[in-house]
């Protein structure tokens, strides 16, 4: 595609000089000829009878629209006349459009009234972009005219967009059968309109001074995409990018921080009840190996070790140091630290930015900045790291092994991800809390466990992002290759609405957020349990190798509450099934049953029957992945299902049939066992529950489809 860069660059120079925040209509249209975006036929008149002559050379009907500086939104100040059919009736339209502007707003700048070819017919719709405190430049695409504003069915993607992002745009709107044709009605061109969001996105990336962008209406149709109304705001003192390190550096300092070969606690204490004394305790007791180096004025010994009364004055160099002393007293300690090229600082103590004290936590940044320490926190419980035996925390050491990476925004969230983890087994390489996040974020350690083999999956609990676009712009690097779960908390608390936009005003900040991460390849958890279910779920089910899923069920009840929670999360039962499949597995369920889609084996069959239908479904190469619902009965009995069931698994594995598979069991309280040792042994099972392990497996097809995983039916 190429552009007119050096155009746009006149135009906004101007407006600049000229002191204005928005271009006029007509200087929109000039933006949109430079960046190949199609806008009608036009021209400014300044006087009623050059209106009359404009509008009989387009030929009739027309739009007039006043041409104002001053007025943003026309219509509100009656200053469009839509379907002018004459000359006469365009000298009558310039003369009530000019009167309406000056009652609207009496000093406004008129320059004219713009005429312009009516466009007839096609869909309306909008592309606009806008500019989020966290994510930056942002393009929009929904429903046009008046819907966005009653819908409010719009999505929206990082800009630039690629060609497949806007397709994913056109797809991801409520309304978007409306654009493929319904009732009659004929589909629009979907490669115009792909066309003008890539082209929209990318003159907001090329010029950071648009602020917003409207389009709206475009009229869509068989034959293009026009855009019949412009409508830009500029902001030319744009905000200063966040502070973002070189990838590698932040690579080589988070290495040292989460597997350190030395750890220092500044504040340490012997006495019990002490932050200190509770994090040199999980130090000690946790079983980490590498050196530790008590800090406290005092000297002398603590827990047998050698105590210091600085980090400047032990004799070894430190990767790592914990803070459990007052907030007060932090500033001067992490200054020490950075004179002893100490990596990184774990800043437990509270009494910053959460308590309004910006003004500490703005000299703690200087400092890590000034000295290169990386800072996580402040007010945090620590972190784990397990292959190291690390507990580098005031609660609890923990002591199950395994792949999954945690962390959280909140000290109370991470006690529940403790908690949660320890009662559920769940194998975890990492636990870490953020706090306020006065420089460790997210996007540092998704760069960290990116690299770390010890992980394999990244949960992440998050209040906000402060910076998106680098989340956003690593995520999608990083969920490529290990899923990336994310679970943003204030989801139905709505962002500040842009006055002045149409994107703006239907933008929830959760919308955002929504579509961002989905762009991202981020796997979205809907509530913190969800967000710890999918964390110890989709690391252990094999990625599945298609879109057929089958259900085999003991009871029909069960069937139908799974084949709704498959349409919830966006799972395709394999139907219609095959008639040789279908067959087949009526071979082994009783003439009352029903193959199908689900399979419904009935309640009163023996274990056989459970292992026939499970391993046909395995075996055949036509079903990707199966939900198995049991229900307990005295023929059936819950330990023998679960152990059956593994057995049948493992020994298709060892034939090469490697497929996800998920179980939810319904019966009395000895479904608990059976669904603990079915999870034990790689089939995620829930007691209870047929909407928990069904979600799992859609995360799991979720973070496929987004990683290119699954082959393009």
């Amino acid at each position: 595609m190429s552009y007119d860069k050096a155009k746009v660059r006149q135009v906004l120079d101007e407006v600049k000089k000229s002191g204005r925040d928005s271009l006029t209509a007509p200087e929109g249209k000039l933006l949109c000829d430079a960046y190949g975006i199609k806008v009608p036929g036009e021209g400014v008149a300044s006087s009623a009878a050059e209106a009359s002559k404009l509008a009989s050379g387009m030929g009739f009907p027309v739009v007039m629209k006043i041409v104002s500086p001053d007025i943003l939104h026309k219509t509100e100040a009656g200053g469009v006349v839509v379907g002018v059919k004459n000359a006469d009736d365009a000298v009558t339209a310039y003369e009530q459009i000019v009167a309406n502007a000056k009652k609207y707003k009496a000093d406004a700048k008129i320059l004219g009234v713009q005429v312009q070819q009516m466009i007839k017919g096609g869909q309306e719709v909008i592309v606009g972009a806008m500019t989020d405190n966290s994510f930056g430049k942002l393009v929009a695409f929904g429903m046009g005219g008046v819907l966005v504003e009653v819908l409010k069915d719009v999505t929206f993607r990082l800009a630039p967009a690629t060609k497949d992002d806007a397709a994913s745009m056109l797809d991801g709107i409520q309304a978007a059968e409306m654009l493929r044709g319904v009732r009659g009605g004929k589909p629009v061109n979907r490669e115009a309109l792909q066309d003008v969001i890539v082209r929209v996105s990318q003159l907001v990336t090329d010029f950071p001074e648009i602020a917003e962008m409207d389009l709206n209406p475009i009229f869509a149709s068989e034959e293009g995409a026009i855009a019949a109304d412009v409508r830009i705001v500029v902001n030319f003192a744009p905000k200063a990018p966040r502070y973002r390190p070189d990838e590698k550096d932040v690579v080589a300092s988070m290495n040292r921080i989460m597997k350190p070969k030395a750890v220092a606690v500044i504040g340490a204490s012997d006495q019990a009840g002490k932050i200190g004394n509770s994090v040199m305790k999980n130090l000690i007791n946790g079983g980490y190996k590498g050196k530790i180096f008590p800090i406290t004025p005092k000297g002398g010994e603590i827990m047998g070790l050698t105590a210091y009364k600085s980090v400047k004055d032990v004799p070894e160099e430190i990767d790592t140091a914990v803070f459990a002393i007052p907030a007060p007293l932090v500033a001067g300690a992490l200054k020490e630290c950075g004179e002893k090229k100490i990596a990184g600082a774990i800043l437990i103590p509270s009494g910053f930015g959460e308590t309004g004290n910006i003004e500490g936590q703005e000299e703690l940044q200087k400092i890590g900045r000034e000295y290169n320490i990386r800072l996580m926190g402040p007010n945090i419980y620590g972190f784990y790291y397990t292959p190291s035996n690390l507990c580098a925390t005031f609660c609890t050491a923990y002591d199950y092994k395994g792949s999954t990476a945690l962390s959280s925004q909140s000290g109370g969230i991470g006690m529940a991800i403790i908690g949660y983890s320890r009662s559920a087994k769940m194998g975890v390489s990492a636990i870490v809390g953020l706090g306020n996040k006065s420089d460790i974020d997210e996007d540092d350690l998704l760069l960290f466990f990116e690299q770390d083999d010890n992980t394999k999956v990244i949960a992440q609990h998050a209040e906000d992002l402060k910076d998106g676009r680098a989340f956003a712009e690593v995520a999608k690097r990083v969920s490529k290759k290990k899923p990336v779960i994310m679970l943003k908390a204030g989801r139905t608390a709505m962002g500040a609405a842009a006055a002045a936009s149409h994107t703006g005003a239907v933008a929830g900040t959760d919308k955002i957020y929504e579509d961002v991460l989905r762009q991202s390849g981020v796997i979205r958890a809907r509530s913190l349990r969800q967000m710890l279910d999918f964390a110890r779920g989709v690391p252990i089910l094999p990625t599945p190798k298609g879109e057929n899923v089958v259900i085999i069920t003991g009871a029909g009840g069960s069937g139908v509450l799974l084949s709704d929670a498959c349409v919830d999360n966006g799972l395709k039962l394999l139907k219609p099934m095959p008639a040789d499949l279908d067959a087949a597995f009526r071979k082994f369920i009783p003439p009352f049953g029903a193959a199908g889609n689900p399979v419904d084996i009935t309640g009163g069959e023996p274990p056989i029957t459970y292992m026939n239908t499970v391993k046909l479904g395995l075996e055949d190469d036509r079903i990707h992945a199966l939900i198995l619902g049991y229900w307990h009965t005295i023929v059936t009995p819950p330990m023998v299902f679960a152990k059956n069931m593994v057995t049948v698994v493992n020994e298709m594995k060892e034939k090469g049939k490697i497929k996800p598979v998920v179980a939810s069991l319904a019966g009395d309280v000895e479904v608990e066992e059976a669904a603990q040792y079915l999870y034990e042994n790689g089939i995620p099972a829930y007691a209870y529950s047929t909407e928990i392990p069904v979600e799992i497996l859609g995360a799991k097809y979720q973070w496929a489809r987004a990683a290119g995983l699954i082959p393009k039916s």
